[in-house]
């Protein structure tokens, strides 16, 4: 009895629909905050977006847009995941790496938790795939 209540035994796991819910948890706040504003602004913040891998300020952004503005409608479709997935999880490390130098707590740290977040679930989703609830897999079952 203290096992089935320890491991919650009275419901089943259902990995697809966890999948589809990080999937969704992950990609609408990233799209909503940071890929509208890309998309929307861009001529705006080609002027002083950050340069951090000194190949121009307008490239970067153009990588930072297709992660954040691309990337993130497919990854909530779960449309080609995995490849958007590394896609997001290489822009949001670059960012943290290179423009926040790691800074996870403290006066410059003030988006480094939730960076995190973001790539420790694009991580999962690369691996893990997509599930059952996706275009990746309508297209993998009408390819049987």
């Amino acid at each position: 009895m203290f096992r089935r209540i320890l491991l919650f035994k009275s419901f089943a796991p259902r990995i697809s629909c966890a999948l589809l819910a990080l999937r969704l948890f992950t990609a609408l706040p990233l799209f909503l905050k940071h890929g509208t504003e890309k998309l929307f602004r861009f001529s705006h913040m080609a002027a002083h977006f950050p340069d951090p891998l000194h190949i121009g300020a307008v490239p970067s952004l153009l990588f930072a847009t297709l992660s954040d503005g691309v990337c993130t409608v497919l990854l909530m479709l779960g449309l080609a995941t995995r490849w958007a997935a590394a896609i997001i999880f290489i822009n949001v490390f670059v960012a943290l790496a290179f423009v926040h130098h790691f800074q996870v707590f403290g006066p410059q740290g003030d988006h480094g938790e939730l960076m995190l977040l973001y790539l420790g679930a694009t991580f999962a989703l690369f691996f893990a795939g997509a599930g059952k609830y996706s275009v990746d897999a309508a297209i993998d079952k009408a390819a049987e």
